[in-house]
């Protein structure tokens, strides 16, 4: 029975052994294709950066054009309210020139009338005289 145990304690021991040699390969390997990738990455880190420079241009170009956009539909608004503001006081004016007309018509309608009073009263005294 003894033996038995020392070969699957080798077994285990040859597994573990196996085992830490393929991970020391992997890491040899890794460490290679590092140090061979070393020139690429340099390559492909510059082109990210200039990838992120050209996103972040566009994006300055959008916001530009959005707060050009924002400005140019804030000035029709104002010219907008300029022209509705310009159109009600015309029409104040309009209205309070028709009130002015009108007030006059009646200020001269009164006047005519009096004027005709007195006449058809001078004329009954210069009868009656």
């Amino acid at each position: 029975m003894r033996n038995t145990r020392n070969i699957k304690n080798n077994e285990v021991s040859e597994r573990r052994g196996a085992a830490a040699d393929a991970k020391a390969a992997l890491l040899k390997a890794y460490r290679e294709a590092k140090e061979a990738a070393a020139p690429t990455l340099e390559a492909k880190q510059a082109e990210q950066i200039a990838v992120a420079e050209a996103r972040r241009a566009r994006q300055a170009e959008r916001d530009a054009q959005k707060r050009e956009e924002k400005l140019r539909l804030e000035a029709e608004a104002a010219q907008r309210e300029a022209e509705l503001e310009a159109a009600a006081n015309a029409e104040e004016d309009a209205r309070k020139a028709a009130e002015k007309n009108r007030i006059a018509r009646v200020v001269e309608d009164e006047a005519a009338r009096k004027a005709e009073r007195d006449r058809r009263y001078a004329n009954r005294k210069a009868r009656q005289g």
